[in-house]
Formats: structure tokens, sequence, C-alpha cells
């Protein structure tokens, strides 16, 4: 059995669970790479990344460099010499750092790679409606999630389930990924499998006001994927047309009700303290709503003190 000194990289609470399963092995870990300290807040106070909040607690070196090709940066990396670089939730790498490694740099992602390559590949698995997800480790090469499979993990994806659903089963099941991909390269036990290039590979791009904004000519269940695949953060957004006023509103939980109406798309309804929106295979019931300025509310909540004008509309 090889013995490996592992080098960690990752930022966000994502990559803490596995730092700290790396940190509990057998395995030797020398030290963590994260982000710079940020600014945070009303009082723009530094704010340290999860990962460095873990890591100091545990007396664990952190290495926070602004340019991963600084000569600095790579004279540490020298100094620590680590046989694998292990990188959970972190910025791409130039060529001189995951290549250093004498067995490596293996990166955790979110999906069943090839598919969902990219920043949010968790909300766009739910926004398109998959039942099943999971996790793959891989070797890092010089393009961005296409590196050679060392070995992956399934899940199932609920049809109510929301961002934080899937989050909260993918955590553990990242652990054993990881932990598993560890024993297969100290045992030097491992099958690679290069990524299949298909067409029609779906992709996971990064966030935006563009393409978190609802679009309500489409169906009731791509809206209502789009809503518990972007929830709770950073939630599909609108423009409530109340004739009197335009407001922007972001909305975390909806339901679908599946019936034929006359009502244009978009047109919302009041009944019973309920908000529907038309759409064009039935309405869309708004369950949890937040107006600009405004805290979150449950839709009931918010109709108590705000009246919707029976022309108004979702935009």
């Amino acid at each position: 059995m090889r013995t490996l000194r592992i080098l960690f990289m990752g930022t966000p609470e994502f990559s803490v669970p596995m730092l700290e399963a790396i940190y509990q092995s057998e395995h030797k870990l020398s030290a963590v790479v994260t982000a710079p300290d940020k600014p945070a807040g009303r009082g723009r106070k530094l704010k340290k990344s999860a990962v460095k909040v873990f890591a100091e607690k545990q007396n664990i070196e952190v290495l926070q460099p602004t340019n991963l090709k600084s000569d600095e940066f790579l004279n540490q990396l020298k100094t620590l010499n680590p046989n694998l670089i292990v990188v959970v939730a972190f910025r791409m790498l130039p060529k001189q750092v995951w290549q250093f490694p004498e067995f490596g740099t293996f990166n955790l992602h979110a999906s069943l790679l090839p598919n969902y390559r990219g920043l949010a590949p968790i909300n766009w698995a739910i926004i398109n409606g998959e039942t099943q997800t999971g996790l793959t480790t891989f070797f890092i090469d010089d393009k961005i999630d296409t590196g050679q499979i060392i070995d992956t993990t399934t899940l199932p994806i609920s049809k109510t389930d929301n961002v934080k659903d899937v989050y909260e089963k993918i955590l553990p099941k990242g652990v054993e990924l990881v932990l598993k991909t560890l024993k297969q390269i100290a045992e030097n036990k491992i099958e690679l499998k290069p990524q299949t290039e298909k067409e029609n590979l779906k992709t996971a791009p990064k966030l935006n006001k563009e393409n978190t904004k609802i679009n309500w000519n489409q169906s009731g269940k791509e809206i209502y994927n789009l809503v518990r695949g972007l929830s709770p953060y950073p939630m599909a957004w609108s423009t409530l047309d109340n004739i009197s006023e335009k407001t922007n509103c972001k909305i975390s939980k909806v339901s679908f009700q599946k019936e034929k109406h006359n009502f244009h798309n978009s047109h919302i309804s009041i009944k019973d303290k309920n908000m529907l929106v038309a759409v064009k295979d039935g309405f869309i019931k708004i369950e949890e709503i937040k107006l600009s300025g405004k805290r979150l509310l449950k839709t009931a909540d918010l109709l108590n003190g705000y009246s919707i004008n029976e022309l108004a509309k979702m935009t």
C-alpha cells in the first residue's frame, strides 16, 4: 500500500465533510489550499472560507494564494511535496499545479460525468427533471471536467426534491466516494475510464439573471422544476405586474395543478389566499415568495397585507 501525502483544495461548506474525512483517515493531510478571505456583510469584514475555518480548528496548515502560478505558491508546493492533490469545489488549476503530484490530482464533481460539466450540476439536474444524479471522481486534465474517470456513485432525485434536499443526499455519498478513491489510489487498483464525447451532452453553466428567470410560456412541469432547481438559492425570479406597480420577486416554492382554463399565460388569480399563475397546461400555485426588499413569506401571509389587482400578471 502506497503512503499518500495529500494536499486538499476547496473553499465552500460543501468541501468540508470531504476534508474532515481525509483528516480523520489513515492518510497524511499535508495542508489545505483555499480562497483568500473576502469582505462580507455591511461592515465588509474579512470572512474566512468554510474550509479555512475547519482547518484552523484542527491546526492544519492553510495556504491562500491569489495566483496559483506565482513562484511563491509553486515553491510552497515543492516544499510540501504532496504526492496527491484532492480538489472539491475549487477554482481551475494551472497545469504546473495539477501535474505536480506523483499520483496526480483528482476532483470530486457533483454529477455523473460527462453530463453536467460546469459550475451548477445539482441545480441543472433538477431543472432538467432528472430522476437520478450522482458523483464522479476524475483526474484533472487541461480542460474543465473532462479528465479520466476513477469512480462514480449514483443517487435518486425525487419529484419534490429541491437543491437543499439533493445536497444533503450528496454529502455522505461524497465522503464515501472520496475515501474509496483514496483507497484505490493507495492500493494502486484504479481502472480509469475515458469520458465519452457524445452529442447533446447536458451542461451545467453558471447561474445568472437570464437563466434563473421564469418563462411563463413554458409548461407547468418545466416551471415547477426550475423553481425547485433554484431553491433555496439563488431562487427563480419574475416580475409581478400589479397594474399600478411592477415589483421583482423571487419564488422559492410552487406546486403545479394541471387543468384546462381560459386565462392568458401569466395571469394571476387569487383564490382562498392562494396565488395561482396561469400557464398553458394549468396553474402554478405560488407557495413561498419574496418581493424585492422584503423577506421571504408564505403566500397566504403576503396576501394578508398585499392586494393583487384582478388584471395582475407575472412577466
